[in-house]
């Protein structure tokens, strides 16, 4: 009878340390995943949204995109990335977008923003490199002072052939255009048309939603 009573107890003692071990390997499988999408996530990959047709028909309106930071951080972008980059924050009390780094005040609303604006990352494709000079005219961009545009076979449809632009890219900056060049709030038109390199996040290899799709 004792002997059949101390069983039973070493049996339930088993089924409570069964319990407990399965619970902790189950904590350490998620805080291991954790871990892991986080140095993924902020290391290695990069995770954005196309909103806008600005990039059609290389990437279509609301397609998300898959960029790998590495290429950024072993090396400098090309002429011709598709890239990921800060383009400036969002005010969370008026909405509004904002060019630059994030400011202590709203310029719009004058809410105290600290460190509540929330991040812009733009999708565009490298066109200008440190010290390039470029000249759009007649519908074709110029580098350089070359005679000869640029081979953009990428692009949606020509660009408008009425507007004429002259830019001089900083040492260290990059300018950036869309494929879909009259619908794309680029470059062009910014206050601050040079993005450095500092704010370039990602090198865009595919999309993966609604599509897979490898970017060129």
């Amino acid at each position: 009878m004792e002997k059949t009573e101390k069983n039973e107890k070493e049996e339930q003692k088993k089924e409570k340390t069964g319990w407990k071990a399965e619970l902790i390997s189950w904590i350490q499988v998620l805080v291991s995943a954790a871990v892991i999408a986080f140095v993924l996530t902020t290391f290695v990959i990069a995770n954005s949204e196309i909103p806008t047709g600005s990039m059609e028909n290389t990437i279509m309106t609301k397609s998300r995109v898959i960029g790998s930071r590495l290429h950024y951080t072993f090396g400098s972008p090309k002429r011709g990335d598709v890239a990921i980059f800060v383009f400036g924050w969002q005010c969370p009390e008026c909405g509004v977008m904002v060019e630059g780094d994030k400011q202590e005040v709203c310029p719009a609303c004058d809410s105290e923003i600290g460190r509540r604006g929330k991040t812009v990352y733009y999708v565009k494709r490298v066109i200008g490199m440190p010290g390039d000079t470029i000249d759009i005219a007649d519908g074709k961009v110029y580098l350089n002072g070359s005679d000869t545009p640029l081979d953009e076979p990428y692009l949606a449809e020509p660009m408008d052939p009425s507007e004429t632009f002259h830019f001089e890219v900083p040492e260290g900056c990059y300018f950036m255009m869309g494929d879909n060049r009259n619908y794309s709030l680029d470059a062009r038109y910014w206050n601050n048309p040079y993005i450095s390199e500092d704010k370039m996040v990602a090198k865009v290899l595919f999309t993966y939603f609604p599509s897979f799709k490898i970017i060129h």
